[in-house]
């Protein structure tokens, strides 16, 4: 898990701006803890498509999410308007990497939640996991 102290970069990791939903709200009209997953979720395909920048045919090959961590600091409302969510790919292994995110209410930049995914190379042709391709691998090194 990343300590937003110790990541005093990250605003420098890719940005992706998500818009709060009134949906999004619980019944103390606070986001969802929930939703802090579809927002990383976003920032992850976008961040995927940014750097690797490839077509994938998910329905062959691709990545899956091995695990999802939060730790919830501040939370988010509705007044907010809008989030952004810092990407970072933070450890690559054979098979595996990690991304990590920051989620910052905008207007004051202030860190509201950090977070991490474990995914996993896997092809579904074959069902089972393939180490990272180079190229794929190549890229995240530099990003």
């Amino acid at each position: 898990m990343i300590n937003p102290k110790e990541y005093n970069d990250f605003h420098n990791w890719h940005r992706t701006i998500v818009k709060i939903r009134f949906a999004d709200l619980d019944k103390l009209a606070h986001v969802n803890n929930a939703n802090y997953l579809t927002y990383i979720e976003s920032a992850r395909i976008e961040y995927f498509q940014m750097i690797v920048g490839e077509e994938v045919n998910w329905s062959k090959q691709g990545i899956i999410l091995a695990k999802a961590s939060i730790d919830f600091l501040l939370p988010i409302l509705l007044e907010d308007g809008e989030v952004s969510v810092y990407t970072k790919c933070t450890r690559i292994g054979k098979k595996s990497f990690d991304l990590s995110y920051v989620i910052t209410k905008d207007q004051e930049r202030i860190v509201a939640s950090t977070s991490y995914t474990a995914l996993v190379c896997f092809d579904y042709t074959e069902n089972k996991t393939i180490e990272i391709p180079e190229k794929w691998k190549a890229k995240l090194e530099k990003n």
